[in-house]
């Protein structure tokens, strides 16, 4: 007898659809079941999970031979997440389940020995598919991954969750226990940024504060350079708190790709806040833009809408920081294989961290003893291309004994973030005639730059002058304006001033040769 389902497989960030066809013909002098359609080894080796799945349930196993077929044949299906599927297909051909409600479910879980059904990856990314497919009418899923697939579906179809293959099988019984249902705009609104490190806790550091202010209202990299215990890991990680809440469309897409790696916390099916990624200088370049054999994002991925975090810069392999050049440029990072290519998305802002030389002093009354030679060596770790696609570049120095000694008495990120909104808010309406999207000055390209950041003669005269002096690439001169149009957003001016200009030009005096610190 042949009984149908569907299931679905992620092949890069991506769920695609599977429709599991299971053929029990009851015939042949041994128990047997084939699997075709593409699958990996985790798939072949759920027979014997099945089998003992099904005999711990009290529910006998199919007798002959069985055929599983995934379609369709040519699409790549990895994970063990096909188990489920392939049970109830196998009991509804055996005649032990009805067949026609089991034909327009979607059925993901991974059965254990006992029958027990564990959570599986991407389930995000599979109940958006299985929403937006006309057929469906349910999709049962594990109990951990019930509230993330309701999240998404929205009521689009039925979601209900199953702690084991005998529940499962009860539900096509009759038995079909409670839909699980979840409020997506109320998740969002309760969500809080409260517990995230706060920039009330810092000393001093005027300067760099006010760069992390800047550089969030128009979503900017940056450069912070300075000895060790500065604080600049310290305020990196205070970047995220003071940046705008994730919209519905940045929620849902930040966390599909956590989802789809499994590292969305129990109790939290959606990211409440935007990611912080910092992966240490040992970082491969497979770990950081994403790869391997079966493509999975990397952490420029982990840190998409979010913050993403390197300190100790000039330590990275150069190999490693070369290749942050395309995502920077295009918000996204195609990886090719011999199978295939994925795309993985990687809008995030840069946060760097380095120290001005190896011994990370800096200074000769400081105690540095580096020759001028090992400073320009350490320095040019990091390449001119690189260096171009970071707007501002901070000198954070030594607190003085007064700011070391008293309390912290900084603006703390709440009210930051204020501000930052209203800057966010301005560029919004500034961007909303265009028949693209944009979020941020730092996305514009020549087009915008000449649309909404025109300057004065004075202030081209001011530029110029900067150009000369420190020999600014085209691109540099491209990110001064935008970071001078922030500036203005942050000042609520309609047009940008000299001083303006002055600031922005103030955060790449570090540029290239010129590293005055």
């Amino acid at each position: 007898m042949l009984a149908q389902t569907f299931s679905a497989t992620v092949i890069g960030i991506d769920a695609y659809a599977v429709e599991v066809e299971v053929n029990a013909t009851g015939r042949g002098e041994m128990d047997m079941v084939s699997i075709v359609g593409l699958a990996d080894q985790a798939i072949r080796e759920s027979r014997d999970r099945i089998h003992s799945a099904m005999l711990a349930s009290g529910l006998p196993p199919a007798k002959g031979s069985t055929v599983v077929n995934l379609a369709p044949g040519d699409l790549r299906k990895e994970g063990a997440g096909f188990d489920l599927a392939i049970a109830l297909g196998m009991l509804a051909a055996t005649g032990q389940i009805p067949r026609d409600e089991l034909a327009h479910c979607m059925v993901l879980g991974e059965l254990a020995l006992d029958g027990t059904i564990r959570p599986v990856r991407g389930a995000l990314p599979i109940a958006a598919l299985a929403a937006g497919m006309n057929d469906l009418q349910t999709m049962l899923v594990p109990t951990a991954n019930a509230e993330e697939s309701a999240m998404v579906t929205q009521g689009k179809i039925a979601v209900y969750p199953l702690n084991n293959l005998r529940e499962a099988c009860d539900f096509f019984r009759g038995n079909k226990g409670a839909c699980k249902q979840a409020s997506l705009q109320d998740y969002l609104a309760l969500r809080s940024q409260e517990h995230q490190p706060d920039f009330a806790e810092v000393k001093g550091q005027t300067a760099a504060r006010r760069a992390m202010e800047i550089a969030a209202a128009g979503g900017h990299n940056t450069l912070m350079i300075g000895p060790p215990g500065t604080g600049k890991s310290m305020i990196a990680k205070r970047l995220a708190g003071i940046l705008p809440p994730m919209t519905l469309a940045e929620t849902l897409e930040t966390s599909r790709i956590h989802s789809v790696l499994g590292m969305l916390s129990d109790g939290e099916p959606l990211l409440n806040c935007r990611p912080f990624r910092s992966p240490h200088h040992t970082v491969s370049d497979v770990a950081l833009i994403g790869g391997g054999k079966n493509p999975r994002p990397g952490e420029i991925s982990l840190a998409h809408n979010g913050v993403l975090f390197l300190d100790e810069l000039p330590e990275f392999k150069r190999n490693v920081l070369e290749v942050l050049r395309q995502p920077l440029e295009n918000g996204e990072i195609v990886v090719s294989r011999a199978s295939g290519s994925c795309v993985f998305p990687a809008r995030f802002m840069l946060a760097a961290a380095m120290n001005p030389c190896p011994c990370g002093r800096g200074a000769v009354e400081l105690g540095c003893r580096c020759k001028i030679d090992e400073k320009k060596r350490y320095q040019k770790k990091i390449s001119g291309p690189l260096l171009d696609r970071i707007d501002l570049h901070i000198p954070v120095l030594n607190l003085s004994e007064e700011e070391l000694l008293a309390a912290p008495n900084g603006e703390n990120s709440s009210t930051i973030r204020q501000r930052v909104i209203a800057a966010r808010t301005i560029q919004q309406k500034r961007f909303a005639a265009l028949p693209y999207a944009m979020h941020s000055n730092a996305q514009m390209g020549p087009r915008e730059l000449n649309m909404f950041c025109q300057i004065t003669p004075d202030s081209a005269m001011l530029l110029r002058h900067a150009i000369q002096k420190f020999h600014l690439s085209p691109r540099a001169h491209d990110r001064i304006i935008k970071v001078a149009r922030t500036i203005a957003d942050l000042a609520g001016s309609s047009h940008i001033s000299g001083e303006h200009l002055l600031e922005a030009i103030t955060y790449r005096t570090i540029d290239r040769e010129e590293w005055a610190l």
